[in-house]
């Protein structure tokens, strides 16, 4: 359920940036949404290394 809300929330803010001409918060393409996983599953990872210890 949290992921169709997400998705909505994402979807109401495009739609909201887009109306009103501003430029999107974030990046347009795969590969800079690529680079936000990239960076969440880098955290992750972190906080599982640290875990261990």
């Amino acid at each position: 359920m949290q992921y169709a809300l997400a998705i909505l929330a994402g979807l109401i803010v495009g739609v909201v940036f887009s109306a009103i001409k501003l430029p999107l918060p974030a990046p347009p393409t795969l590969v800079g949404v690529l680079g936000i996983v990239g960076i969440y599953l880098g955290y992750q990872l972190y906080e599982a290394i640290v875990g261990l210890f």
